[in-house]
């Protein structure tokens, strides 16, 4: 299922880089601010993860949950999300877009409906963190129909005979947890660990892109670059709350951190 995803990493490879992803939650602080973020950071990210807020954010540490937080304090809900990925993909800048949640919203939502409103607004991939494979592999058929990249997770603890089916059964994006953590958390293991158990993965089958996520900042991403791609979003999240608090424009210091995130790499 090759699309704007597997088209994102290809050019990395070309520069000799790994994809740079950012997390942000959808509505936060504001929706009219959520947008203008991911708007202004498009410039230097390869690919944006958008996530929609839940009120008992089981994955998340808690720079994200405080982000969460604020945006279902600010009213966000499912449909302002569609709108917001709607307005993000018609700008010609615009970068390949991943939802990243729970599946009990999707659920809610309505499966058939949510899949449809992805499709139709533009998204093109999905994170669910609670519904693991095999259970997601009903779900996961479902969004390849629909030509979504349905995003499966790996962990350290993920055993070898797992890890080699949940690869079979990837799309073109795996994701791989770095640590047994909630986001945010600090680096617990050393990144050439870390490298060592996502070249395990890239043996598998290196056509299959894989992200590292979990406790990427602006100290240890440079140590990181091997990965295909990786992830930053607490740090993210961390960045907006810091500006609300100081009462600065959060939408000047993100774009200031991502594109430090971005030189880091090069």
């Amino acid at each position: 299922m090759r699309n704007e995803i597997s088209l994102a990493f290809e050019k990395a490879k070309k520069e000799n880089r790994p994809a740079l992803l950012t997390y942000t939650v959808a509505g936060d602080n504001t929706k009219k601010k959520s947008l203008e973020i991911l708007n202004s950071i498009t410039k230097d990210i390869d690919i944006c993860e958008l996530g929609f807020p839940h009120n008992t954010p089981i994955g998340d540490g808690g720079e994200i949950q405080t982000s969460s937080y604020r945006a279902i304090k600010n009213g966000i809900k499912m449909n302002d999300i569609f709108q917001m990925v709607k307005s993000y993909k018609k700008s010609k800048f615009s970068k390949p877009l991943i939802l990243m949640g729970y599946y009990n919203m999707i659920y809610q939502y309505g499966e058939n409906k949510f899949l449809n409103k992805c499709k139709k607004t533009g998204v093109n991939g999905l994170i669910v963190v609670d519904l693991p494979w095999p259970e997601n592999k009903i779900f996961a058929n479902k969004c390849k129909k629909k030509s979504i990249n349905f995003i499966q997770l790996l962990s350290p603890t993920t055993s070898k005979i797992r890890l080699k089916k949940i690869v079979k059964d990837s799309h073109d994006m795996i994701y791989y947890i770095s640590m047994l953590s909630t986001t945010g958390g600090k680096l617990k293991i050393s990144p050439n660990k870390i490298l060592k158990n996502y070249h395990k993965i890239k043996k598998i089958n290196p056509k299959k892109n894989c992200v590292i996520g979990f406790g990427i900042t602006e100290k240890t991403i440079s140590k990181l670059k091997p990965a295909d791609g990786l992830v930053v979003g607490s740090a993210i999240c961390k960045e907006i709350t810091r500006s609300l608090k100081k009462r600065q424009n959060p939408v000047t210091n993100v774009v200031k951190l991502v594109n430090k995130l971005k030189n880091k790499i090069l």
